[in-house]
């Protein structure tokens, strides 16, 4: 019910118009992965998707920016179902990739960050390589590109109190991994999808 409202609220007040460029899937495994620039990409996103895609659909973030005091905490894994992740120490035992894994094989879908961390939101840094771990651990994974255009405006970094702002989600169309490529071809391909949804703007 908290996030419904949530949701709700993200739509309005951030004027989102969801824009897809194929038919809005079925919920189940998928991973969404978008441009980001501020702290409301990913609700955002997920106020976009159908409501049986979004109860089925769980935010990557960073678990020291989110755990970093009660209502942060109590925002990210009660509200929005976050999976939290760690991004400076990893080891073998807090791999994301395994926890990002496991979510898909319970059969929710994910909304990833692919870059590691927020930028301009119009210029997209290298991918790291959490996408190529996933399609190589989940043939015939769905991917679909999200393109986030004025949303750090409404919300710049650094930023506590958000504008009122239009902005608009461009959702464009899914693809899997070929398995023949290598690991830098697929990121490569996969940051150029993203890039070509600015076309729709």
């Amino acid at each position: 019910m908290i996030a419904e409202i949530v949701a709700t609220a993200a739509r309005l007040f951030s004027g989102c118009r969801p824009r897809w460029l194929d038919e809005p899937p079925a919920p189940g495994p998928r991973v969404y992965f978008a441009n980001h620039a501020s702290h409301l990409d990913a609700l955002v996103i997920g106020a976009s998707l159908p409501s049986a895609c979004r109860k089925r659909c769980r935010i990557v973030a960073a678990a020291d920016f989110w755990n970093g005091n009660g209502l942060r905490r109590w925002l990210a894994k009660d509200v929005f179902r976050a999976l939290l992740i760690e991004r400076k120490k990893v080891t073998r035992a807090n791999n994301p990739a395994e926890a990002m894994s496991e979510v898909l094989t319970c059969g929710d879908a994910l909304i990833i960050f692919p870059e590691g961390g927020r930028g301009s939101g119009n210029a997209v840094e290298s991918f790291r390589g959490g996408l190529w771990h996933l399609a190589r651990r989940h043939p015939g994974l769905e991917f679909s590109p999200v393109w986030l255009e004025n949303l750090n405006r409404i919300l710049p970094k650094g930023e506590v109190l958000p504008v009122p702002l239009i902005s608009a989600v461009t959702i464009g169309k899914s693809f899997q991994c070929d398995m023949q490529q290598g690991k830098d071809q697929f990121l490569d391909s996969a940051r150029n999808a993203l890039l070509r949804l600015r076309e729709h703007e």
